[in-house]
């Protein structure tokens, strides 16, 4: 045989049979590997999420932080997120020190009541009731606090 020659290959019509040194096909009956990390599903749309994930990519929607996972920074908030993504924090920031123009109602989506804060805002009267409200978000749990602004 010459050196451009190849040896001739052995078995190449039986069902199954693999080259020798290429990859192995999976066993059929086999079960299916694990994935290399943890998945959980979109909470809006069902997809399979890789759990580290953010965002869904199938449907765009935040994904809320899982228990025990920490954060980007080496730490974690509990905090309460609605749907579109405004923050209990957030919200409770805004009522507390900028409660006397309404801008916690309109972060919330309540542009009737934050108006009507802005509108009065020189009577010092919506500052106390921000106040009063931010401390209230404060102390609420996060259930309570999404069970009444959850869909802002």
């Amino acid at each position: 045989m010459s050196e451009n020659e190849r040896p001739p290959v052995m078995n190449q019509g039986v069902p199954g049979w693999v080259p020798p040194g290429a990859a192995q096909p999976p066993d059929p009956g086999a079960p299916a590997p694990a994935p290399a990390f943890p998945t959980k599903f979109c909470f809006a749309c069902a997809a399979t999420l890789d759990s580290r994930a953010e965002l869904c990519p199938k449907c765009g929607v935040r994904q809320p932080m899982q228990p025990g996972m920490g954060g980007g920074i080496g730490f974690s908030v509990n905090d309460a997120t609605t749907r579109t993504g405004k923050s209990k924090l957030a919200a409770t920031l805004f009522a507390i020190f900028l409660g006397s123009f309404g801008i916690h109602k309109f972060y919330l989506g309540d542009t009737k009541t934050g108006v009507i804060y802005l509108i009065f805002f020189w009577t010092v009267i919506p500052a106390i009731i921000g106040f009063i409200e931010g401390i209230i978000w404060l102390t609420q749990s996060n259930e309570q606090w999404l069970a009444k602004y959850g869909d802002a």
